[in-house]
Parts: structure tokens; sequence; C-alpha cells
């Protein structure tokens, strides 16, 4: 059974902008942080971003001034905005609580690249 599915990857050049989205369950949405998460080819899933419940947000270093984590409550949709993309971005997202302790959904793959 799927709770977490996300969409809106895709093919960018360096630079390019995309906006990925995570519709969650109900249940999802009770955690208090629901969190962005990657898996870039041959390497570990890996932390991007947070939001909270109220809207604060936290980032990886790497990614912060770049994306925006945003939420709709209403929607049970989590989104992640991302900006001035680099080919070291080209991963796997997920979304999941943070810490994940729910069952990953099939990602979407974004891929930076000339």
């Amino acid at each position: 059974q799927v709770q977490l599915v996300e969409s809106g990857g895709g093919l960018v050049q360096p630079g390019g902008s995309l906006n990925l989205s995570c519709a969650a369950s109900g249940s999802i949405f009770s955690a208090y942080i629901m969190g962005w998460y990657r898996q870039p080819p041959g390497k570990q899933r890996e932390w991007v971003a947070t939001i909270t419940s109220g809207g604060s947000t936290g980032y990886t270093a790497s990614v912060k001034g770049r994306f925006t984590i945003s939420r709709d409550n209403a929607k049970n949709t989590v989104y992640l905005q991302m900006n001035s993309l680099k080919p070291e971005d080209t991963a796997v997202y997920y979304c999941n609580t943070n810490p994940a302790t729910r069952r990953w959904g099939q990602g979407t793959q974004v891929t930076v690249s000339s």
C-alpha cells in the first residue's frame, strides 16, 4: 500500500527549475515534520529539506538558497521547488516524515544534465 506518491521530476539543464509534489495520506500529515530526501546514482539516500506542520523549514547546506519546501495541508501535499539546479542534484527524490518512519514511495527521478 502506497502512502507517499512523488511526482514532478524530469530532465532539466543546469540552472533550470523543477517543482516536485508529494501526495501523502492523512496519517502522514499528523507528523510534526515532513521531509524530502534524495538518492543519487550509486549513493545512499540523504536528507534534503524539512517542513513542520507550522511551516518552519530547514535545508541541507548544498541546497539552501536554491530549494524551497512547502506544504498544503488541505491537499495533503508537500512540494519542493528546485531552482538553479546543478548536475549534483541528479537523484531519485523521495518524501517522508523526518525522521523517516513511513514506508518509502517510488520516488521521482530528477536528472540535471546538459
